[in-house]
């Protein structure tokens, strides 16, 4: 019985019957540093210890010391049960775009299921930003923000579950009930993870891939395991309507061996269309798949897209706001 399983995603995660679970990728350590080539800077903060929301900081080399530079609040992928930000693939990928975008971050460390299900990651990286946010008026527990974020332009993003992430924040930020004392000016989506029970554009052609992905949101959110949840299918008819997202740019990054491509390039059409007034702009990237410049940070296409990412996080306002 200690053996038996009771859900699995191959190569990711096993649960067995016994309450066990073994996550087979992203359980590595590596120690916030200076890195040596860049010249950029980690540290690693908690955040609330009572649930053991953490986060790790990323500074680029300084020109001066006053400087004041665009704030990435960063979610990282992997289904929203495994990894961190502090896995040797998510430091270095920070490291690689702050170098690139001369911008600070914060990469949010919330909890994973299933041992913490959904909410618990929103509710973690709500309040992840809300103490990120707290830092605008220079008083906050954190000297790295209070000294060289500018507020002016914050920034948040994420690939896969982060990106999703990302995405409901932006929805909670636009809701007039909420208030961040900022303005979120724009939000990076790479690879997001969108699903519907219904399936659209080329989902269907690939049926393991679409099996797991039918699965894994029950899996990680069993108080409501419907598909059509607002929150991973923005489309649903029973959802906020994307008029209401609080940011005035979006940039939708897509990998066109994705099998969530398509889920991609609908929120971007439907958030273009929906009388949201803000810039969506999107990016694909031909011949790779999901979340492909985490495993290849030298290839010319990841380089690419953290250029994009960069060139994403130092823009300003559109002209009309």
């Amino acid at each position: 019985m200690d053996s038996e399983v009771l859900i699995e995603f191959p190569g990711l995660i096993t649960v067995y019957k016994d309450g066990r679970v073994e996550r087979l990728i992203g359980t590595d350590f590596v120690p916030p540093s200076t890195h040596p080539q860049t010249g950029v800077s980690s540290k690693d903060v908690i955040i609330i210890p009572e649930s053991n929301i953490s986060a790790r900081l990323f500074l680029p080399k300084l020109t001066n010391p006053n400087q004041k530079l665009p704030l990435l609040v960063y979610f990282h992928g992997v289904a929203f049960c495994v990894s961190s930000p502090f896995t040797s693939q998510f430091s270095n990928y920070l490291n690689a775009l702050v170098a690139e975008a001369n911008v600070i971050a914060v990469s949010v460390n919330y909890r994973n299921a299933p041992e913490h299900p959904l909410p618990a990651a929103y509710e973690d990286s709500w309040a992840a930003l809300q103490w990120v946010v707290s830092h605008c008026n220079r008083q906050g527990p954190e000297p790295w923000l209070n000294d060289h974020a500018d507020f002016e332009r914050v920034f948040l993003g994420g690939e896969s579950s982060g990106a999703n992430i990302a995405h409901n924040l932006a929805m909670v930020a636009g809701d007039p009930e909420f208030s961040l004392n900022v303005d979120i000016l724009g939000i990076a989506l790479v690879h997001p993870y969108f699903w519907g029970s219904e399936p659209i554009g080329s989902e269907a052609l690939h049926p393991e891939a679409k099996a797991g992905l039918d699965k894994l949101w029950p899996f990680v959110c069993p108080e409501n395991p419907d598909n059509d949840d607002p929150r991973v299918n923005p489309e649903s008819i029973d959802g906020p309507r994307l008029v209401g997202l609080g940011c005035t740019r979006v940039l939708v990054c897509v990998a066109v061996r994705d099998v969530l491509r398509d889920r991609g390039r609908l929120y971007y059409e439907a958030l273009g269309r929906s009388g949201w007034m803000g810039v969506v702009e999107i990016m694909e990237t031909d011949g790779v798949g999901h979340g492909f410049q985490l495993n290849d940070l030298e290839s010319h296409k990841a380089k690419d897209l953290i250029t994009r990412l960069a060139a994403f996080c130092n823009r300003d306002k559109p002209p009309f706001f």
